[in-house]
């Protein structure tokens, strides 16, 4: 091979030294470069001919160095080389076909295929394929059925196409006509591995797992493909113990499982909650890929270990560079878990790789800002995309409205359509998110009305339930209880929480007790329900329905879940719950805060006894409420860090009481104060919280 080049190079520097030679000669030059694997001086050549405006004259070498151009994804000498050849039979045509397909110009593609003179099998094959592989799998179909009308018999290599475009397309009955075609057309299936291996993906992913299953069982050559395709095919049908059983048969038969395997079965494990069997298989793998990597990362997220994804990251970067795709879904990590520290790290490590840029990791760090409570690093990030989609616009108007930001967001709304992106149905919970949280009644009726009058959108329950939520927050409540029995949809739980929240929010006790009633035969082991029924009696003094429904708890096993909070202090995680004496700084925790507490008392702060919801004395009340999980949180915020902004995550809604606190505490201590909490973010600054009060 190094002699081969050598002389390669020396008839080049010959070629150049000696003048012009001829087309034929230039020609096989380029030929040999292509041979060598010397695309480059391949290239060099061609400008050369360009310049002397030479082209190869004969036909053979014209198609083979076009050919050679398409297989390498020359696509401007190849265009060029095409436009000039004075006579193009149905190969260079074919070679022109084959580069659009590579390249996915699925357009050019088109257009060029249906301005053929003519066309054979390969031309067909060449276009069904292209499409298939590039997302136009309807295409592909057409293809197809214009194939046969023009009595080009289908190959095997046809049907493998259009059978995994019916699959993107789930259109079962055509692939069942396919699969008719192909047994009637004698396409010798028995010994086609690929075909069957298309038909048994087709099969699963189309529903029809028993179908495929049949098919699998009788694969003369079993192969990891088609282990593969049934594999994941139980998986798409939620048959998520077959597809472990399949696993476990696939070891016993010795064939090695690839990545796509393992992927697949890592996700049959988290959705069975079986992370540690997971992490088994996964420590069972010598070499691990990225798609390995980030399917483990993905399910520890998932299944609510978002610390154990940030450690396997910290591992994955010892062995494996990451992709968009990888850093991605770890950012969502550190969403959930409002880290701003390890959120930070990893923007700087996606700057360092040049990936920052990537629109689906850009849209994630605007999504994680935005969900760590600092607006201001979303919309920086945001306003330096090269280019958005509507999830970037989505995750930037959410995060608005989750933060107190109503009119920001409702603002970006309008300058979204302003820049001719169309919104979907999760903008639009966006913006009837900002209209709730700042009591813009009427914008949001005009909002959702736009939905289906504007955009063809069919509001879904998330949208009636915040309209449900805008109206009886307003005081609206029997308007709100006429779109709960006008909607189109049947009531979930989600609809009568929300009523039940709002009736709450309210003191609507007949309203409340209506939507906990649907909620406790809709979801009966659900424990918020039972406890928001019984607050709403507590509040007003009804301590026999207390009892009452906290006897119906018993006797239904309901379990009331835990409230905690967390805090992060120099990347480690502080989880307090209420009247916590656990943690190892407990003493001067509640030195702290009893400290603090008796400053917000000088200047008019005074615990809201009445929302304690037992029937004890006033001492008793007081002691029960000083000490909530996000007060203890707070104390030890200000123990450890003397500066910035502190940012509390609680798991449930807070309580008035603790926002009432919160905002004294903002004031005394001159500190911002950020409270993620269920429902909503809450800035606390100089005695005012961004909600105004209204969550």
């Amino acid at each position: 091979m190094a002699a081969t080049k050598l002389r390669l190079l020396q008839a080049i520097d010959t070629l150049y030294t000696q003048g012009p030679a001829t087309h034929e000669c230039y020609t096989r030059l380029v030929l040999e470069c292509f041979r060598a694997n010397n695309v480059d001086q391949a290239k060099k050549l061609q400008t050369h001919m360009d310049i002397h405006s030479y082209q190869p004259t004969d036909t053979f070498l014209q198609n083979r160095l076009l050919h050679l151009y398409a297989k390498s994804g020359e696509i401007s000498h190849a265009r060029n080389l095409f436009d000039k050849m004075p006579h193009r039979d149905i190969f260079s045509w074919n070679a022109m076909l084959s580069l659009y397909a590579k390249s996915g110009l699925v357009q050019d593609l088109r257009v060029f295929f249906d301005g053929m003179p003519s066309r054979d099998s390969v031309s067909y094959n060449t276009v069904i394929s292209g499409f298939a592989k590039n997302g136009w799998a309807g295409k592909a179909v057409e293809a197809f059925v214009r194939m046969q009308n023009e009595r080009f018999r289908p190959t095997e290599y046809t049907h493998v196409s259009v059978l995994n475009a019916c699959t993107q397309l789930l259109d079962l009955r055509k692939g069942k006509q396919i699969h008719g075609r192909i047994v009637i057309g004698d396409y010798n299936l028995g010994d086609n591995a690929f075909i069957w291996n298309s038909l048994t993906d087709m099969y699963a992913k189309c529903g029809e797992i028993d179908r495929a299953r049949w098919l699998f069982d009788r694969l003369p050559n079993k192969n990891v493909v088609s282990w593969n395709s049934m594999i994941s095919g139980y998986l798409k049908n939620g048959q998520r113990r077959q597809c472990i059983d399949l696993f476990r048969k696939m070891q016993e038969s010795g064939l090695k499982p690839d990545q796509v395997t393992v992927s697949s079965i890592l996700n049959a494990y988290f959705q069975s909650g079986c992370i540690d069997e997971a992490r088994e298989l996964f420590n069972g793998i010598r070499e691990k890929d990225k798609i390995c990597w980030t399917t483990m990362m993905v399910g520890y997220t998932q299944n609510g270990k978002e610390d154990d994804a940030l450690v396997l990251f910290s591992e994955m970067l010892k062995h494996v560079r990451p992709d968009s795709h990888t850093i991605s879904s770890v950012v969502s990590s550190c969403a959930k878990l409002a880290s701003l520290f390890h959120g930070q790290v990893i923007h700087g490590i996606a700057l360092l790789m040049g990936i920052n840029d990537d629109l689906l990791v850009s849209s994630a760090f605007v999504d994680m800002y935005c969900k760590c409570g600092v607006t201001s690093d979303a919309w920086a990030v945001f306003t330096a995309m090269p280019a958005r989609s509507v999830v970037s616009w989505n995750a930037m108007i959410v995060g608005y409205a989750q933060n107190g930001q109503s009119l920001e967001a409702l603002a970006l709304y309008e300058k979204m359509l302003r820049e001719d992106m169309r919104p979907d149905n999760i903008t639009f919970v966006g913006v009837l998110s900002a209209c709730i949280h700042a009591g813009l009644v009427d914008e949001g009726k005009r909002y959702f009305d736009s939905m289906s009058k504007l955009y063809g959108l069919i509001p879904t329950l998330d949208h009636f339930a915040s309209m449900i939520n805008l109206l009886g927050r307003s005081g609206s409540l029997d308007k709100a209880m006429e779109l709960v029995t006008t909607m189109p949809h049947e009531p979930n739980s989600l609809i009568w929480s929300t009523v039940l929240s709002v009736s709450a929010k309210k003191g609507d006790v007949k309203h409340g007790e209506m939507a906990a009633k649907h909620l406790f035969e809709l979801d009966p082991h659900n424990a918020a329900p039972y406890i928001m029924l019984s607050n709403m009696y507590a509040a007003c003094g009804r301590w026999k329905d207390v009892a009452s429904v906290r006897s119906l708890m018993k006797t239904k096993n309901v379990k009331k879940f835990a409230a905690y909070s967390w805090i992060e202090i120099d990347s480690e995680v502080h989880k307090f719950v209420a009247d916590d004496r656990t943690h190892p700084d407990t003493k001067i925790i509640y030195e702290e805060l009893d400290e603090l507490i008796r400053k917000l008392k000088k200047v008019g702060f005074s615990p809201d006894t009445n929302l304690v919801l037992h029937d004890v004395g006033e001492d008793e009340k007081r002691d029960s409420i000083s000490y909530h999980s996000e007060k203890l949180a707070l104390a030890f915020g200000l123990i450890k860090k003397r500066h910035g902004p502190l940012r509390i995550i609680k798991n449930i809604r807070v309580c008035g009481d603790c926002h009432v606190f919160m905002k004294f505490a903002s004031q005394i201590t001159g500190r911002q104060i950020i409270l993620r909490d269920s429902n909503r973010f809450h800035h606390f600054a100089e005695g005012k919280c961004s909600c105004n009060d209204y969550w």
